[in-house]
């Protein structure tokens, strides 16, 4: 009866165990801590299951283990039984489980989830999400390029999920979405509070080319280059340096953009109030050159008040260069103030008006018929170009190179280089032309060779050549032409054979041409002078005496 009654209780004893469900594999379950040995803690699951798992995966990130016996953990049940016939669990699977449910439901809500950067890999970092691992891309770590991502790892810090993929395992988080609301927030209420027209204070954060950032307590502001101060600023690290404190003013504020403009130069006076007074019109005053372009160079006449001087005011002769040529940056000069136009804020300088024009004083030293020396600087089609005093050219045009040959002929004589004289025979200042004549020397030699000889005057000259229509002679150094029939009185003397080169001859001079400095020369108007005077002198026509005896009669007085 007692042996019946044990198989009975045995019977419903193993009908209740059977009746107890044992737990799926890949699910969530609860556990106690049993024991902690090598490095390993072994819980209990119930079902009279046990298994081991790793402490450090009750550790988080950068954190010691925290697990002690008796303490109840969820862990994974990955298999029932594994081949040393115990549970095959992990706390880490679980932890991930559990991460991923109560993270798809913040990516849903759009909630922010914390979790610590433990990790870099290419492109970014690793961020442990309380037991899901996700990616953090380096442009989303923060609103500016991180170089050292040092004191971040291991921080717990809130996170924006971007992206979730459960079946493949990913999540992208980002840290820069976070900062960015903040800021903007916080932009907002310093924003709120701020007034164009306010002064404040704020600390350089960044420099660029073209200015530089202050943060006024959690808002940047952009001070541009041109708003630092008064005069030209090439680069902001002129004048700032990062973390310096400095004094600005609001001068604009963009509500919809958030977008601060500051200046510096406006807690200045404007040098402007006090140009006109300090420059006036036609006044000369040195400055600095700032700046060099195609079109003229910028002259700083004191900090604040630039002014340009064009090309075209630059030299009296240089027309075509580059200014860069006539002055250099830095460079100290003097200049004339030329215009003023306030509302425009320009100056319009001349360099130079502080200098004589060379036409003039070239005119003023220079009459015409002065003789001047100068080298070829250029040949032309129609004449050459003569260098002159001043740094100035002189024209020689072609009819004004010879009296014997064409001009065309003439110029092929000369090259670049070649010293020549010339005779300056215009000076116009205006249109800056100087005219020269070659030529025009050869009337200075005339000159001198028939000084004190007068027409009428009767000269001594030497014969040059024999020519069948007369003779050619030379009176110091002129050369001149004496026709057959001025040769004698008489026709039968005509004859130039009867002379020979080298023969003296006197003369008598009927005509001086200057311009084609020629010389009229007449052996027979010698003779019909000297036949009239001596009859005025020595005989009359009712003396009865014959020409003869008056010629006779003169040449005896003269001799």
């Amino acid at each position: 009866m007692c042996a019946k009654a044990t198989m009975e209780e045995f019977e419903a004893l193993l009908n209740e165990s059977l009746a107890i469900d044992t737990p799926d594999e890949g699910s969530v379950v609860k556990g106690r801590v049993i024991a902690i040995e090598a490095g390993q803690a072994i819980i209990d699951v119930g079902y009279k299951m046990e298994g081991r798992v790793d402490l450090k995966e009750f550790a988080n990130p950068g954190e010691a283990p925290s697990i002690a016996v008796g303490d109840e953990v969820e862990v994974y049940l990955d298999r029932v039984e594994n081949a040393r016939g115990e549970a095959s669990i992990s706390r880490e699977k679980a932890r991930r489980e559990e991460a991923w449910d109560r993270l798809e439901k913040a990516y849903a809500a759009e909630e922010r989830v914390e979790g610590a950067i433990f990790g870099r890999v290419k492109g970014g970092f690793t961020v442990d999400l309380g037991g899901a691992v996700a990616f953090l891309p380096g442009s989303q770590v923060d609103v500016r390029p991180v170089r050292d991502a040092g004191p971040l790892m291991g921080l717990k810090q809130p996170f924006q999920i971007l992206k979730m993929d459960r079946r493949r395992g990913n999540i992208v988080v980002s840290r820069r979405a976070i900062l960015e609301e903040s800021r903007a927030e916080q932009r907002a209420e310093v924003i709120a509070n701020l007034t164009e027209g306010q002064t404040v204070e704020g600390v350089v954060k960044n420099i660029t080319e073209y200015g530089a950032f202050v943060d006024l307590g959690g808002v940047d502001g952009l001070l541009h280059v041109t708003d630092m101060a008064w005069r030209r600023v090439n680069h902001p690290s002129e004048i700032l340096s990062i973390g310096e404190t400095v004094k600005v003013q609001v001068v604009k504020i963009n509500k919809d953009t958030h977008r601060i403009s500051l200046g510096m130069k406006q807690l200045q006076a404007d040098p402007w109030d006090t140009v006109a007074n300090k420059f006036p019109i036609g006044s000369v005053h040195s400055g600095r050159v700032t700046n060099i372009t195609d079109y003229g160079a910028f002259v700083e006449l004191e900090a604040g008040v630039e002014g340009l001087v064009h090309v075209s005011e630059m030299s009296w002769t240089k027309k075509n260069v580059h200014p860069g040529k006539i002055v250099s940056t830095s460079q100290e000069v003097d200049v004339m103030v030329l215009e003023i136009d306030e509302a425009k804020r320009r100056v319009s300088l001349g360099l130079k008006q502080t200098m004589r024009n060379p036409w003039e004083v070239f005119a003023e030293t220079h009459p015409v018929g002065t003789v001047i020396e100068g080298e070829v600087k250029n040949i032309t089609e129609f004449g050459l170009f003569v260098g002159l005093e001043g740094d100035i050219d002189g024209m020689v045009h072609l009819s004004d190179i010879s009296w014997d040959t064409r001009g065309e002929d003439a110029i092929q004589d000369f090259r670049k280089g070649d010293m020549v004289k010339a005779v300056v025979q215009e000076v116009d200042v205006e249109k800056e032309r100087i005219s020269l004549s070659i030529k025009a020397l050869e009337n200075e030699a005339m000159a001198e060779a028939v000084e004190g000889v007068k027409r009428g005057s009767v000269i001594t000259v030497a014969v040059t050549a024999i020519e069948d229509g007369g003779i050619e002679v030379e009176y110091n150094g002129m050369k001149s032409f004496i026709r057959r029939s001025d040769l004698a009185r008489d026709r039968q003397d005509q004859r130039p054979e009867r002379f020979q080169v080298g023969d003296n001859v006197d003369v008598r001079v009927t005509n001086i041409d200057t311009k084609t400095r020629r010389l009229g020369l007449s052996i027979k108007a010698r003779e019909i002078a000297e036949e009239r005077e001596a009859v005025e002198q020595f005989g009359s026509s009712d003396s009865g005496a014959s020409l003869g005896d008056i010629l006779g009669a003169a040449l005896k007085n003269k001799n």
